[in-house]
């Protein structure tokens, strides 16, 4: 912009303004789509702006409208692609409508959570997106709530919060995939997932996150009915990492009444979970069945193809961006979870359990490596 004598400095609705010809006042009225302007004014204003390569002032512009146009996005583990896609959905949606992302990623530490938030508020964000890290210590997004930012609760419930939740039922699910591993045969059927918790789990304990728990409620159900004792021995959670989720899957292979079928909570423990198999030389599903949550196009290029439990993650972050920026706007909400359920889609990770090999008690046995993934796990990761 040398030519304008621009070089080195913002362009501004004065400056605009006055390529065009008209007063700042008309120039802020049109660049700002507010107030009376004619059509004339409007053009010349708006081809200026384009002239002179000008970009609004977010800053000044949110303090005159009371709105930054920008939504808070607070997610447990973006790397886990659950979160990616539901992300995806809530960025195309807001952009849709005019709106910019800040996200925040908080390794599922309340902690971070907390401070995560007060940032985004202080940046004058117009409404949150949050997918809480504990469904039972709430305080911080209670307070949110009250004060009457919009809030719009993401994949998991949050006790004492009555902001609008857009989840899928896992109960419901859950008992059904797990109905289904019990007519396979099974009745080691283990469950990794990586919430934190203090103490091995049991009947009394009380799981930190409504989607892990209607989980393993589901599970519960589903062996109630049946009459069967539940294998509280097999729920393994705080699975930290990739070395632990693989350690964790050899104990429960190795041990002297060893799972027949693992359940991996999401697609990043399901990768280390079919490493560790890979790695003991096991087959799928011939010494051992798997079962996991949500569906990635990788699942289908194992050799067996994977059974999953496929849930709307990306039309979950359309919705829950849908949610927000009505209450942004001002308008009634809706049922924007109607139609979001999850699907058990049956492949071929599942067979009826294998006998302990007796040459090896305790264990299970394979054949060759070649005989189990012809898709290496580790080029998946």
């Amino acid at each position: 912009m040398s030519s304008n004598g621009f070089r080195g400095r913002d362009i501004t609705v004065a400056d605009v303004a006055k390529a065009a010809q008209v007063s700042k006042a008309q120039a802020a009225r049109a660049l700002g789509n507010y107030g009376a302007v004619s059509d004339d004014v409007r053009e010349r204003v708006l081809a200026a702006a384009e002239e002179l390569s000008y970009r609004p002032n977010e800053l000044a512009r949110s303090m005159n409208t009371g709105k930054s146009h920008t939504i808070g996005v607070v997610v447990g583990d973006i790397e886990n692609p659950h979160f990616g896609l539901a992300t995806r959905g809530i960025t195309d949606t807001a952009k849709k409508s005019g709106y910019n992302v800040i996200l925040v990623n908080t390794d599922e530490e309340r902690a971070a959570e907390v401070d995560a938030i007060q940032v985004l508020l202080d940046k004058r964000v117009d409404g949150l997106i949050v997918a809480p890290a504990s469904s039972t210590e709430t305080k911080h997004l209670q307070r949110v709530h009250e004060s009457g930012r919009p809030l719009v609760l993401l994949d998991r419930a949050a006790n004492g919060v009555s902001a609008e939740v857009i989840a899928v039922d896992m109960a419901g699910i859950s008992y059904e995939a797990t109905r289904y591993l019990l007519h396979s045969g099974h009745r080691r059927i283990a469950f990794i997932s990586t919430l934190k918790t203090d103490s091995p789990f049991s009947a009394e304990t009380q799981v930190d996150s409504s989607q892990i728990s209607e989980r393993l409620d589901g599970m519960r159900r589903a062996f109630a009915e049946q009459e069967l004792a539940f294998p509280y021995d097999l729920v393994r959670l705080d699975a930290g990492n990739a070395e632990s989720i693989r350690n964790i899957t050899r104990e429960l292979l190795l041990r002297a009444d060893p799972a027949t079928v693992l359940v991996a909570s999401d697609g990043l423990i399901a990768l280390s979970v079919l490493g560790a198999i890979q790695e003991l030389e096991l087959a799928i599903p011939g010494d051992v069945s798997f079962l996991m949550y949500d569906d990635f196009a990788w699942t289908r290029l194992t050799t067996p193809p994977l059974t999953v439990i496929a849930q709307p993650v990306y039309d979950m972050g359309v919705a829950a961006a849908t949610a927000l920026i009505r209450q942004i706007d001002g308008r009634k909400a809706f049922e924007t979870a109607s139609g979001l359920h999850a699907r058990l889609i049956k492949r071929g990770s599942v067979g009826s359990p294998r006998a302990k090999s007796p040459s090896r008690p305790g264990t299970v046995t394979g054949p060759a490596p070649a005989d189990y993934l012809l898709t290496s796990v580790s080029d998946l990761a």
